[in-house]
């Protein structure tokens, strides 16, 4: 746990696309639409031997690449990338510091996102990982400092397999410019409540199965129809439309 936190020392640094820094000032004051507009605070680390997984993910949400720096980012990108919820994903958008204990402690979030409630600061951490001191230290005094301007803060580990299994399915079928509106359209028209996906694949009202099949996947991931991802989708999956 943190300890004594001087809450009117966070400070936050971020900088644009091109990697000049554009905000510098009190983490209370920082600018919403700035840090959106946010680019990476950190560069890749690419050498031989590395036992991170970098890369960068396509993600629909924000019709651009977002960067990882593990397996597990990119587990909780694609979770953010499916959630309806989830209008702007930031990686890396900030460096936050503020004195803990008398000593100036500095930390980067992973991902910045915007929710339908507001701001979501999310850090991504192995489960193993947050019983270690420094760790519970670190992640503390960030959410304290976070969660005193009114935004939320939460820790992100590993999902269940079925799930992470399911995204990564799901996430093929996530670019909407390769789908016909008309198909959609008469797709979700065929449609009823409480069908299983496999009915689902059948209710394209005489159009190309080959195509209808995606198309229902698509809805899927868009969220127009859910079903529930945290049990291995088959033919046999409940399927209902979205509240």
């Amino acid at each position: 746990m943190p300890g004594r936190i001087a809450i009117s020392s966070a400070r936050i640094r971020a900088k644009d696309l091109l990697g000049a820094e554009t905000i510098a000032c009190e983490f209370t004051a920082a600018p919403l639409t700035g840090l959106l507009a946010a680019g990476p605070w950190r560069t890749f680390r690419w050498y031989f031997g590395q036992r991170h997984y970098s890369g960068s993910y396509w993600a629909a949400t924000e019709k651009d690449l977002v960067i990882f720096e593990s397996r597990l980012e990119l587990a909780s990108l694609l979770a953010a990338d499916f959630d309806p919820g989830v209008s702007r994903i930031v990686a890396q958008p900030f460096l936050m510091t503020a004195q803990v204990d008398g000593i100036e402690r500095r930390h980067v979030p992973d991902f910045l996102l915007l929710t339908g409630s507001g701001p979501l600061v999310v850090d991504v951490k192995p489960a193993a990982m947050l019983s270690k001191d420094e760790v519970a230290f670190a992640l503390g005094w960030a959410r304290a400092v976070v969660e005193d301007r009114g935004w939320r803060y939460e820790i992100w580990s590993e999902p269940s397999a079925a799930r992470l299994e399911n995204l990564r399915f799901l996430a093929g079928y996530r670019r909407s410019w390769l789908f016909d509106p008309v198909l959609l359209t008469r797709v979700q028209a065929g449609f009823e409540d409480g069908m299983t996906l496999g009915e689902a694949f059948g209710a394209g009202h005489q159009a190309d199965a080959r195509l209808v099949r995606p198309a229902v996947l698509h809805l899927l991931w868009s969220g127009s129809i859910v079903t529930d991802i945290d049990r291995p989708l088959s033919p046999t999956s409940i399927v209902r439309r979205a509240l």
